[in-house]
């Protein structure tokens, strides 16, 4: 295994229970990388580095199987009385939790009718719910998932309501879905976390998955931190008697008569492989580093490909140690796992264009989260940790779209901290003590994702672009639409491949099927 994403861990744990040798090797000081939990500002203080809530690995297969196991090693859940929330001007919240009839009556106080309008939604999706979650945890490029996406993109020999739907942006989908402006605001956000913004094509459709996975999970966040799935995930690889190394980066995946033999890395060191090599990678990494010693082993075509692979946007991450919790005029808030302070669907639509024209924006989109609401453990009595995400910001940076901050240098501690002051300062609108009651910060900007993990390209957490032309069966790579490489036994995991992004474990949960299943 290249690389211990909680994917990589995910296969890993996977094979290792079925009796095979099974060799992690990381670059990193230890496995997980982007969950990771660490004493970023105070200490006592534990903060999600990267990563935060799971709701979609909870409601996967790898945890619905692995769950007991992995509780056996110290990994368990606490939940927030509410899932999601959001703070507007002029005081108007809304907050989702995991009871319809609650989320249906919270809709209507917004606007009376969005109740049923939400009600609404949900029933017509509910056929396709089945199908649909179902792809996530299949290899798409199947037989199988092609007779899936058939059915749900066909019907009665016509293209289905459901493939219109599917190509539908956020924007369209609220507008004429909901008439209040504080519901588009809760909603609207969500497609930032799948690398989307809410003008783009299909954009709709994850803001619906969001939705379902939220208020049928809540955001279930490991006690003690993320980084506890990645140690209970390489406890397990362990306990079945796989090994997870540290410190090893791998420089060349080795390939003899067209198959993956080994690995080498950076210090020279060679491992064998008999059965196969898992990376979790991105193409360009794979295809034009780790491979590109290879001679005539990968197609012109699919070099070509990876070299045209594509990075998305930025975020900027405020690790915040608070003297005390932050406080909100309506006091849900407090108690709701991500919450979103935002100007409403105008202005996120806004700032992600000024971020995709290299402006740091003037009112970014504040997604809020403070773990130790629901685990009181992440910090002192009394005390709390947030988090403050910002995903509608530059990879590159041309300019600030508010005129007040020197970008010539690119992401620099000077315009990280700029900008974080700004971000306090918007944060401080909905949570007026929040200003006050900091005790220790630490910023986090796509420089330094960049850093940590060559996934990230030049500082995208989702492991390159999820626009519409390099999505679904366009992933990896449109010439290689699987998990395996053009290099027998050489399979790809992590955010570059189905299902894409997020801590899911669908990656992971793919490649230990196929790699176990009949056809070998």
């Amino acid at each position: 295994m290249i690389g211990s994403g909680h994917n990589a861990l995910v296969a890993a744990a996977y094979l290792a229970r079925a009796g095979w040798g099974v060799l992690v090797l990381e670059g990193n000081d230890r496995p997980g990388g982007l969950v990771r939990t660490e004493e970023l500002t105070v200490p006592g203080f534990l903060h999600d580095t990267y990563s935060s809530a799971h709701p979609l690995f909870t409601s996967g297969p790898a945890y619905a199987e692995l769950g007991p196991e992995l509780a056996a090693h110290g990994l368990t859940y606490r939940n927030s009385r509410y899932a999601i929330g959001a703070s507007m001007p002029g005081g108007r919240t809304a907050v989702f939790s995991t009871n319809a009839e609650e989320n249906v009556a919270e809709a209507d106080r917004l606007a009376p009718g969005d109740g049923a309008a939400l009600t609404a939604l949900l029933e017509e999706f509910a056929p396709h719910a089945g199908p649909v979650f179902g792809l996530f945890a299949a290899e798409l490029s199947s037989p199988e998932s092609a007779r899936i996406i058939h059915g749900l993109m066909h019907e009665d020999g016509h293209y289905s309501t459901f493939a219109q739907s599917f190509f539908r942006d956020a924007r369209d989908l609220l507008e004429h879905r909901f008439a209040s402006p504080v519901l588009h605001g809760l909603l609207a956000p969500w497609a930032l976390h799948l690398g989307r913004g809410p003008d783009e094509a299909n954009s709709a459709f994850w803001t619906v998955l969001v939705l379902l996975a939220a208020t049928g999970a809540g955001m279930p966040t490991p006690e003690g931190g993320s980084e506890r799935l990645a140690r209970a995930l390489a406890a397990l690889v362990e306990q079945h008697g796989g090994r997870v190394r540290t410190g090893r980066w791998v420089e060349r995946v080795l390939v003899r008569e067209g198959r993956a033999v080994g690995v080498c890395t950076a210090d020279g060191e060679v491992f064998q492989a008999t059965r196969a090599v898992v990376a979790s990678v991105n193409p360009d990494q794979l295809y034009l580093k780790l491979l590109a010693h290879e001679e005539g082993v990968v197609p012109p075509l699919i070099r070509q490909q990876a070299r045209g692979y594509r990075y998305g946007r930025g975020c900027v991450q405020i690790h915040l140690a608070l003297s005390e919790p932050p406080r909100f005029d309506d006091e849900r808030l407090t108690v709701t796992g991500q919450s979103h302070l935002t100007g409403g669907l105008d202005a996120l639509s806004r700032s992600v264009n000024e971020a995709t024209r290299g402006l740091i924006p003037a009112e970014p989109t504040i997604s809020f989260d403070t773990p130790s609401a629901a685990d009181p453990t992440r910090c002192p009595a009394g005390a709390a940790v947030a988090r403050l995400q910002i995903l509608d910001v530059p990879l590159r940076l041309r300019g600030d779209a508010a005129g007040e901050i020197d970008t010539g240098g690119g992401w620099t501690e000077g315009v990280k901290n700029a900008f974080a002051d700004r971000v306090i300062e918007l944060a401080g609108r909905h949570a007026p003590n929040l200003p006050g009651a900091i005790i220790g910060r630490h910023v986090i900007g796509p420089d330094d994702l960049a850093r940590f993990n060559p996934n990230c390209g030049p500082g995208d957490p989702y492991g390159g672009s999820h626009e519409l032309a390099q999505s679904y069966l366009f992933r990896p790579l449109p010439g290689q639409p699987s998990h395996r490489s053009v290099v027998a036994n050489l399979y790809m995991v992590g955010a570059a491949t189905w299902p894409g992004h997020g801590v899911n474990g669908g990656s992971g949960y793919i490649v230990a099927k196929d790699a176990l299943g009949p056809s070998r």
